[in-house]
């Protein structure tokens, strides 16, 4: 099963949207945007740009025909400031011109008068002055308050988790078509084709049925094309609706850097209460999220944190508290996890500190508290085929874990400058969309008549493999080569009222709603092959591109059966939804199943320090990963592997820093690092756990995108007991990510000069 995508990548033959042959006559735009962070508008002056040469036109807010909105959730963000900034790099104008840099040109002559205000960077300084995107939501279970004075040690602190910069290899992009009849068609790089089409309607003031809204693929999403693709594409449609020329507008690096939202910082107070043998009694947390200026998916996205709070371990009594506090920030976004790896670092960081007051090695509370079947989670779903246990003791097992701590404590007693540390992190990880009624996906399929398969869903491609998965799901049911199957771009005049392909679901709801219209078509065409060979159709089966009997190949091949089916008049096409069942939330309670399913898994990693200069190497990755029931190893390993790396740069090298008027300071490649094959670790090893099931996904397979993303908080602690190792005294703060400016500092925080 090779997949063509990567195939084509390789080549140089993917297409992507600026590679696109653009139709003459199109027109270029460029944004701008508040170079203030906070302020009010006191003017604005176009007329220097107006006059450019090549400038075709600029608009403004006093352009947009129908709402000039672009929430998805909260109403609260313009797509075109109207008499107030909130953040450096909103959209202010847009200027259209011949050519993108003759526009960019025009941009340097607008002139604006900001008056400014005071800015809030930080969440604790918004919660502290009481800017809320909205009210806290909170997550419980039992009584925190009575457990907490049974419990044998109770420890408090603070947690810190950084952004992080999508840095998606194409940067957001879109091409507006005019149509006749006052219709557009927008092509773009979107995670979420449906959410261009609704609100770029909304935007003009249209119905939804004059916007075709289509993607071939994206290069690169990890969340920051769920939403934050939409203002770029609903830009270009709103300059294509008034000029009726195509409008291409594609963001260069450094403006997608700044003008975009990233991975929510958040800072945490926890309070974690334990028996002297390290069971896990009670837990209480506060999330502070950075949201920024405008709710984007923020809300989601902390309810996610507080649902993935316990990571993958039971706890009886939990009360966890989240705020969207609004700061003078770009809106913060959908990134890969989705908060739960920030909900997830807080507790890891407790049980760190709880094992240093006890004694312990963290894996000794960590393996003592892994979720069992029939558990329940603080929002009441209870765990089913929990795969928990297994993977820790496969994992312990097969990779040696005692011989690993032996090893690293070798390591240290014999050098002095260099440290090794290790970390063992399991995870949880729910699979659906929080909100339940975007679990349901459809999918078109027709087959033509030369026996080759078309298939039409909501699925985005943006390198995860999922058009791949989908055409072998059809493969399989028919029984034919995967080479017959073509997965057709996304197209809203195709599959209608689609969910953004995020939250790991995009092969699980559309290859069951691709499975269910190829059962039925395949169900059609073995009664038309039972009319056909006088057969019972309960004898009859697909398999090798043959119609078998009773067990036995008939004369009846795959391409003759569809040539008689077309000139029988029989319906080769077939259209089908699915809708993910059991899942349901009651946001008043806190309390449902939100999730079809979890995900599981244990890493082990381990990290070399050099306690002179603060740099180290992550020596080694173990997992033992839950994927179900496989159907694709190749794409889901490397899933795997691209998460996990990811994972890692989080929680190590990438630091998003802004000034404190709110101006992203690492806005260039120059000044934000991510990991390369250098940084990449000496050994990534992946296990497929053996015998797990999971009936409610397509072929008993699990979703892979998200979850080996957090085996990444493991290097943070592996890191961690290395510097340890050299400062056992040390009281370390607990601050991602650790990159080596801040494990220096760490290390000789009031410590005497170097002996």
């Amino acid at each position: 099963m090779k997949n063509q995508d990567s195939i084509r990548h390789v080549r140089g033959e993917s297409l992507f949207l600026d590679d696109f042959s653009v139709p003459e006559g199109t027109l270029y735009a460029v944004v701008f945007a508040s170079p203030e962070s906070h302020g009010i508008i006191r003017g604005l002056d176009i007329t220097g740009a107006l006059a450019h040469k090549g400038v075709k036109a600029i608009f403004t807010y006093k352009d947009i025909p129908g709402v000039n909105q672009i929430g998805g959730i909260i109403k609260d963000e313009e797509l075109l400031a109207v008499d107030k900034v909130e953040f450096t790099g909103q959209p202010v104008a847009l200027v259209i011109a011949e050519s993108a840099e003759c526009a960019r040109e025009a941009r340097n002559k607008i002139k604006i008068n900001i008056e400014k205000l005071e800015a809030i960077t930080e969440a604790r300084d918004a919660f502290a002055k009481g800017s809320f995107i909205t009210s806290p939501q909170i997550f419980a279970c039992g009584d925190t308050e009575e457990a907490f004075t049974k419990c044998d040690v109770v420890i408090e602190g603070t947690a810190e988790s950084g952004g992080q910069e999508h840095l998606y290899l194409e940067t957001q992009a879109a091409l507006a078509l005019p149509a006749e009849g006052g219709n557009l068609k927008i092509i773009s790089s979107t995670q979420n084709p449906t959410a261009i089409q609704r609100i770029t309607a909304d935007v003009l003031g249209i119905s939804y049925n004059k916007i075709e809204s289509e993607v071939l693929r994206l290069g690169g999403g990890f969340g920051g094309k769920e939403d934050q693709a939409t203002p770029w594409a609903v830009l270009a449609g709103l300059a294509c609706y008034h000029l009726r020329k195509p409008v291409k507008l594609v963001l260069n690096r450094h403006d997608d850097m700044y003008m975009t939202g990233k991975r929510h910082p958040y800072s945490s107070d926890y309070k974690l209460g334990f028996s002297k043998e390290g069971k896990l009694i009670a837990y209480e947390v506060s999330f502070y999220q950075n949201s920024g200026a405008a709710a984007d998916l923020s809300t989601a996205i902390l309810e996610r944190s507080l649902s993935h709070c316990t990571n993958t371990y039971f706890i009886p009594n939990v009360k966890a508290t989240g705020y969207c506090c609004k700061t003078n920030l770009p809106p913060n976004t959908a990134f890969r996890g989705f908060g739960g790896p920030q909900g997830m670092f807080v507790l890891e960081s407790a049980i760190h500190k709880a094992a240093k007051r006890l004694g312990l090695e963290p894996h000794v509370i960590q393996s003592l508290n892994l979720l069992k079947e029939g558990d329940a989670f603080p929002y009441g779903q209870k765990t089913e085929n929990c795969n928990a246990g297994k993977c820790w003791s496969r994992a312990v097992e097969k990779y040696n874990l005692q011989h690993i701590a032996e090893e690293v404590s070798s390591y240290n007693n014999t050098n002095k400058l260099y440290k090794k540390g290790y970390a063992v992190m399991p995870i949880c990880f729910g699979i659906s969309f929080t909100q339940t009624a975007l679990n349901q996906a459809g999918a078109l399929v027709h087959i033509y008549t030369d026996g080759s398969v078309s298939i039409s869903t909501g699925a985005v491609e943006m390198g995860q493999g999922v058009n791949m998965k989908l055409r072998q799901v059809a493969a399989e049911i028919f029984s034919i080569n995967a080479d017959l199957v073509k997965s057709e771009t996304t197209n809203t005049t195709r599959v209608a009222n689609t969910s953004a392909t995020a939250a790991s679901t995009g092969a699980d709801l559309n290859g069951k709603a691709v499975e269910q219209a190829c059962r039925n078509l395949y169900s059609r065409l073995m009664i038309f092959a039972s009319q056909q060979l006088s057969a019972e159709v309960s004898s009859l089966e697909l398999k090798d591109e043959r119609i078998y009997s009773a067990g036995k190949p008939t004369e009846l091949t795959w391409s003759e059966l569809i040539t008689r089916a077309y000139w029988s008049r029989i319906d080769m096409t077939s259209h089908e939804y699915y809708a993910a069942p059991g899942v349901f939330f009651d946001r008043v309670t806190g309390k449902g199943n939100p999730f079809a399913y979890h995900v599981y898994g244990t890493a082990i990693i381990e990290a070399l320090v050099d306690c002179l200069r603060g740099t180290y190497k992550i020596e080694s990755v173990k997992m033992i990963h839950d994927f179900g029931s496989s159907f694709n190893n190749v794409i889901d390993k490397s899933q795997a592997e691209g998460a996990l790396m990811q994972g890692l740069g989080w929680m190590t090298m990438e630091e998003i820093v802004y000034n404190s008027e709110g101006r992203l300071i690492t806005n260039s490649l120059s000044a934000y690092k991510v990991p390369d094959i250098n940084f990449t670790p000496d050994e990534i090893d992946i296990e497929f756990l053996s015998d797990s099931v999971n009936p409610q996904s397509i072929f008993n397979s699990k979703a892979i995108g998200e979850p080996p993303l957090m085996y990444g908080i493991g290097a943070y602690f592996a890191i961690r007991n290395a510097m340890q190792a050299y400062r056992p005294e040390a009281d370390f703060d607990y601050t991602a990510p650790i990159a080596p400016e801040r494990a220096l500092l760490n290390l000789y925080k009031k410590a005497e000069a170097l002996k």
